[in-house]
């Protein structure tokens, strides 16, 4: 910890590369572990996929509204640590979480990957709908179309300009630090492809993950970690 403080404070552009792990402190449940949100159901991956939001819309509106939408969660203190680096050291942040609390934590240089479940809209008019109004109902009251949150799918791909972006973001970076992901799920994981070589990547997760060579791990629980940071 030592150390990436020293890190945190010579770098020039540092990039943080946030998975779910970030936000369980907050309440929200991660993807794979065992409580998380594909232990709840069947097939998961298939209930998140654009052929059941095409085909089945009322089970994939089902399994969205009731098992992914937090809103009371608040953001926690590495959402806040984040963001203040956002503020002070002009730090940026690719995020694959789509829970919008690196956002309400006002985190700026920001980059949703795989989008934000509190932005949503009609597919048919295209109109932004409040997400409560979309918990309520999926259709849209206006023009009776289907609502959708703004959410990359199973079967759908990165909009160009958020890839580009984030690509931007890692080529540019001399600090890459991983927190909250495994680094399993591409396109995400493939980003740091892209890094420098001069780069230093270092991740802070309880379990070890695979790093390209010359990266290094602090095995700790994040929430632990970021408290001891000076930000």
């Amino acid at each position: 910890m030592t150390e990436l403080q020293k890190m945190i404070e010579s770098a020039r552009n540092i990039v943080f590369l946030t998975g779910a792990g970030v936000s369980t402190p907050s309440g929200i449940p991660d993807y794979r572990s065992k409580s998380g949100l594909y232990t709840q159901k069947a097939n998961p991956e298939y209930l998140l996929s654009r052929t059941c939001l095409e085909q089945e819309p009322k089970k994939f509106y089902h399994f969205v509204s009731e098992h992914m939408y937090y809103p009371s969660a608040e953001p926690n203190v590495i959402h806040k640590k984040i963001a203040a680096a956002s503020h002070i050291c002009q730090a940026k942040v690719i995020t694959q979480n789509v829970d919008g609390l690196h956002l309400s934590a006002g985190t700026e240089n920001l980059v949703e990957f795989h989008g934000n479940l509190y932005q949503v809209y009609c597919q048919k008019c295209g109109k932004q709908v409040d997400y409560r109004e979309y918990l309520k109902n999926m259709i849209h009251y206006g023009c009776g179309g289907i609502l959708r949150p703004n959410i990359v799918l199973y079967e759908e791909t990165i909009a160009q300009a958020v890839l580009h972006a984030a690509i931007k973001m890692v080529s540019q970076a001399d600090l890459l630090i991983i927190c909250g992901t495994s680094l399993r799920v591409y396109p995400f994981a493939g980003l740091i492809r892209y890094r420098s070589s001069a780069a230093k990547i270092i991740a802070i997760n309880r379990e070890k993950i695979e790093l390209p060579s010359g990266g290094s791990m602090i095995l700790e629980d994040a929430v632990h970690a970021f408290e001891k940071l000076h930000i």
